[in-house]
């Protein structure tokens, strides 16, 4: 383990943000050992890291954040001087029908991880907790103002209320044990490995089967949109060049309408199928109840990261969008597989409960 020169644990590394990290880690850094644990719940997939699961710097361990002995056994097994903490239960509808897996996961499981690193970091130099988080938990915006770094949090749903807790341990461990620390909150995530039942994955998958496109209330909630791998280069830029203590915030610059996005779906999905005329799928378009505590519109200020850091989104909607649907029709297996089993029960259900 001694001829790495970094050994980072990746929690939730075979989830949709997860495996694309981990994916560009391996390849780029050979000389970091990353070490993937997650639990493989529906949204885990081990075939997102084919590429390298057979790396000589890449281990992967099936476990749960919430296994107190195991975080301990691994810590003790790989001496890690850093943790890139993406595991977390993610979707908000789920959270409102079963919010307590939402506080044993992303709160509890943060709050394990958290322990064990301050347990086998006595000395801190060189080490770093890094929380990757979500622009919910500030809340929801009117139709103008982003959402800075000192916005105050004013979470609304279960999933948003768990990632606000989770970000507070997190600074209460900086602030009360020195822990070395950093948290950055992201906009909504598209692109490769997303689980579909996301809109963006869903609708392509609904298009693709000629199946009803849900959309909640009048489509007209606002989403900044950021490609994943605009993203996973932010993380890599926070981790090396971060501050310790400090919050940033990663956006797209891509502020859309769902009914805007999912519009635009149908019009690429339709042109890649060969379909005449294109936009016929937007007969698909469902508009159903709305979401409880759906937040009006969410943005991002990313000020903070481009000056201090110099990066910026350089994947722009048109282009991220083109290149994910194709992605997904290239791999109709890979979304059969994983729309299989306990996720047909539940957006079977789910769709029955919005009479589609």
């Amino acid at each position: 383990m001694d001829s790495f020169e970094k050994k980072i644990l990746v929690t939730g590394g075979a989830g949709f943000i997860g495996s694309n990290l981990v994916n560009y880690f391996v390849k780029k850094y050979p000389d970091y050992l990353i070490v993937n644990l997650d639990k493989l719940t529906y949204a885990g997939n081990l075939i997102n890291l084919r590429d390298v699961e057979n790396a000589p710097n890449y281990r992967f361990v099936k476990g749960d954040i919430l296994d107190k002995s195991l975080l301990d056994k691994l810590f003790g097994q790989y001496d890690f001087d850093t943790v890139l903490h993406l595991a977390a239960e993610s979707h908000v509808d789920r959270s409102i029908d079963s919010p307590d897996d939402f506080v044993h996961t992303n709160v509890t499981g943060t709050v394990n991880l958290l322990n064990v690193a301050r347990k086998y970091w006595p000395n801190t130099e060189g080490k770093l907790f890094y929380h990757i988080s979500t622009d919910e938990v500030y809340g929801s915006l009117g139709d103008t103002g982003k959402f800075t770094e000192k916005t105050c949090y004013d979470p609304h749903s279960p999933y948003s209320a768990s990632k606000a807790a989770s970000d507070h341990f997190v600074r209460a461990y900086y602030h009360t044990y020195g822990l070395p620390v950093i948290i950055s909150n992201c906009s909504n995530n598209y692109g490769p490995y997303q689980f579909p039942e996301k809109l963006i994955p869903l609708t392509i998958n609904n298009i693709i089967h000629n199946k009803p496109i849900p959309v909640y209330g009048r489509g007209e909630n606002v989403r900044d949109w950021l490609y994943v791998e605009d993203h996973v280069r932010a993380i890599d830029l926070i981790m090396h060049q971060g501050r310790n203590g400090e919050t940033y915030n990663i956006g797209g610059n891509n502020e859309l309408k769902n009914i805007e996005v999912v519009e635009k779906l149908c019009e690429v999905t339709d042109e890649f199928l060969g379909r005449s005329p294109i936009g016929i799928s937007k007969k698909l378009i469902r508009f159903v109840k709305d979401r409880a505590g759906h937040d009006w519109r969410y943005a991002i200020d990313i000020n903070k990261i481009k000056t201090e850091l110099g990066w910026q989104p350089a994947v722009r909607f048109d282009e991220g969008i083109r290149k994910t649907v194709q992605w997904y029709l290239d791999r109709q297996d890979w979304l059969k597989q994983v729309t299989s089993g306990a996720y047909r029960n539940y957006y079977d259900k789910m769709y029955k409960n919005r009479g589609l």
